[in-house]
């Protein structure tokens, strides 16, 4: 898997199961071990998110908002909804963006004046064993005393479809919340200081006087909002985020997304690469193949694309190029457990001896691995069949 596909596709967020965390350490307290867990620290005992869920529906998140006067505005091609401090359920200025369908994708929370997280103890255990995800400084009004002199620290956490990121100002001794945000995976970068409209939201003041930015390779997402935002409501969709997946929605945003424009050239191949699968997924089976070859034309040697593009070539009775995508994927990445049981089956009509091998190699690949279990079976299924 390349590094956006693993960017957007199995973070490692919370918000969602912030639950499922706190009865691990229960658990643990009890003297039962808790079962180990493939997500990085995320247990917190400071609930931002109260009577809401990603994922609710807009109408009824208003609905049981009339009485605190929300403000509105537009966020792209969605909505931001934004209730003031005074009249939050967490105390923070809050906002929560929804995505153009009324789903809620995200949530912050900003502490202008900081919130102390010395009465927090679990939140702050979860912090210490986080590694910083970025460090740099902010101006921020109401901390002007100390908003140059200390770092605001950035932890990211999380779980399997969501985000959360803290910006902390200070150290240990006596750290301070500025921001808390949660988001589904595919939003989580347009929630993050790696954004300069993002970043703008907790600065404050006197800009001249702001210390250092985030800087360095990657520090800084300059990828336009719109192509972004239609990005992430294909993922959303098309990896089913919330409920059952939708390709209908996942190809109108991905085509939305390439409309708006990428700068970077593995973000556009990528949006041509999950247009095709969204596609495929509709059945369109033509019009999937002219889009994977689209991003092999933006960015050739992908394995990814190439075996996706051998199952479209499979779908449409093209045996010989399949096969050809197939060589090519594991070629390119010989240890690629999908792409060779792909090559293996495509293989077994014309060469029943090189569908064996590739099986065997599968099988090889995949020993001990659970998400490989069900396919392990067939595979070794048709070993023992072409045997014969």
């Amino acid at each position: 898997m390349n590094s956006l596909s693993r960017r957007f596709e199995v973070n490692r967020r919370v918000a969602l199961g912030l639950s499922a965390a706190v009865a691990g350490l229960l658990l643990s307290a009890c003297g039962s071990p808790p079962p180990p867990s493939r997500f990085p620290p995320s247990a917190s005992d400071l609930v931002l998110l109260k009577s809401t869920r990603l994922c609710d529906r807009k109408t009824d998140f208003l609905q049981r908002r009339e009485g605190v006067s929300p403000r509105r505005e537009t966020w792209g091609s969605g909505e931001e909804v934004r209730i003031a401090a005074n009249r939050s359920e967490s105390g923070a200025e809050e906002s929560f963006f929804f995505d153009e369908d009324g789903v809620l994708v995200g949530a912050v929370f900003s502490f202008p004046s900081g919130q102390s997280l010395t009465p927090y103890p679990v939140l702050r255990r979860t912090l210490s064993e986080l590694k910083p995800a970025l460090e740099f400084y902010l101006n921020v009004a109401q901390l002007a005393d100390r908003a140059n002199l200390d770092p605001s620290t950035l932890y990211e956490t999380g779980d399997e479809k969501s985000t959360t990121q803290y910006i902390v100002l200070g150290g240990a001794d006596v750290p301070a919340l500025l921001l808390a945000s949660f988001s589904l995976d595919p939003y989580s970068k347009l929630l993050s200081p790696y954004r300069k409209d993002f970043l703008a939201r907790i600065e404050r003041g006197d800009k001249t006087k702001s210390g250092q930015r985030p800087e360095g390779p990657g520090a800084e997402d300059t990828e336009p909002f719109p192509a972004v935002q239609q990005f992430a409501r294909g993922q959303t969709a098309h990896l089913s985020y919330c409920g059952s997946r939708n390709y209908d929605i996942a190809a109108e945003a991905y085509a939305k997304a390439i409309k708006r424009g990428f700068s970077n050239k593995t973000w556009l191949a990528e949006a041509h690469h999950k247009l095709g699968l969204a596609l495929q997924g509709k059945g369109q089976f033509e019009q999937a193949k002219v889009e994977m070859q689209q991003s092999l034309a933006v960015r050739p040697n992908t394995p990814e694309v190439l075996n996706n593009l051998g199952t479209v070539y499979k779908q449409l009775g093209d045996r010989d190029k399949a096969i050809a995508a197939f060589e090519k994927s594991v070629s390119l990445r010989p240890n690629y457990p999908l792409a060779r049981y792909n090559l293996a089956e495509a293989y077994e009509t014309v060469n029943a001896r090189r569908a064996i091998s590739d099986y065997e190699t599968y099988l090889a690949l995949v020993e001990g691995v659970p998400e490989e279990a069900e396919r392990a079976v067939r595979a070794r299924q048709r070993v023992n069949e072409l045997s014969r």
